[in-house]
């Protein structure tokens, strides 16, 4: 800093800014109130809408989602086409009313999204959710998105937003190419039925939705667990495992199973109507698979922000 002259000539007098002359006077620009305010607390969040953005840009960048979710799609697909080549391969009866037997029994709607290939996606869509969250942990970039957004229950409400909004696709995707697929193969014997046929829409609809539930459920289970190899065994534990466990032969048991994603895609898509010990209703159905997305929405946020990383 130079000391020079003043225009008084008076030795002393400092010229550089910020500084006071001895006249008292002040040559900073913030004595005259000419800084900008800092930007309130509020601004320097995030919106909701970038954090889902910033997932969204998390899930699709990684090669593994796109693999592991087209391979999912290949097999539930195998497994109704090759079912429906079956039926229709070794079909010999030719009478009219055989077919219309065939039809009104619901067996082209049973072939539109089997049993296995509706394990394949539930075991596949558990897996690929719990994986959304418990790679970051495994990885620790978790502790990379919580320092950036401090406010956990944002950061995991944008991530099931996503994960849910994924799946569900998903779920459209294989659910309607499998019924669209498997119509045509039986058409070729007269035995194939239209979406607007009575129940094909609810089958549609409800394998569709299986995806984002199982997802979800995949998903909390990893924000509580949050280690990989023991979350694959939960989720398939809860999954798979437990509506083969809870039998319909007493009354807890059928009550508990029926609680279950399984077994809810089970009676959606049942038309035979068969009488059971302990009935219950579609509308119960429909029931646990909002229980259960909105249960395990909760679970995965209330799980983060309660516990450390």
């Amino acid at each position: 800093m130079n000391r020079t002259p003043s225009a008084t000539g008076a030795p002393g007098t400092l010229s550089s800014p910020g500084t006071r002359s001895a006249t008292g006077s002040t040559n900073s620009p913030s004595a005259t109130g000419t800084l900008p305010s800092p930007l309130p607390a509020a601004d320097l969040h995030p919106r909701f809408l970038d954090l889902v953005v910033s997932e969204w840009v998390k899930l699709r960048s990684l090669r593994s989602t796109w693999i592991a979710y087209g391979a999912a799609a290949l097999a539930v697909l195998a497994f109704n086409v090759g079912t429906a080549y079956d039926a229709a391969k070794y079909w010999t009866e030719e009478d009219a009313a055989d077919r219309a037997d065939f039809i009104r029994d619901g067996i082209p709607l049973q072939l539109a999204f089997n049993g296995n290939a509706a394990t394949v996606m539930m075991l596949a869509l558990g897996a690929l959710g719990a994986l959304a969250i418990v790679g970051e942990f495994s990885t620790g970039t978790i502790r990379t998105t919580f320092a950036a957004v401090p406010a956990r229950g944002a950061v995991m409400g944008a991530k099931t937003v996503v994960v849910a909004a994924f799946a569900t696709l998903f779920g459209a995707l294989v659910a309607g190419g499998s019924f669209f697929l498997t119509q045509v193969i039986l058409a070729g014997k007269d035995l194939g039925v239209p979406l607007g046929h009575p129940g094909a829409g609810r089958v549609v609809l409800a394998s569709a939705l299986l995806a984002p539930v199982c997802a979800l459920a995949g998903m909390a289970l990893g924000a509580v667990v949050r280690h990989t190899a023991a979350t694959m065994i939960t989720t398939v534990g809860v999954l798979l495992v437990l509506p083969v466990v809870l039998t319909d032969g007493r009354h807890w048991s059928a009550t508990a199973g029926h609680a279950l994603p399984y077994r809810a895609w089970l009676k959606l898509v049942d038309f035979r109507s068969l009488p059971t010990d302990f009935p219950w209703t579609t509308g119960g159905a429909w029931t646990v698979y909002v229980v259960w997305t909105l249960a395990a929405a909760a679970v995965a946020i209330v799980g983060v922000r309660r516990r450390d990383v």
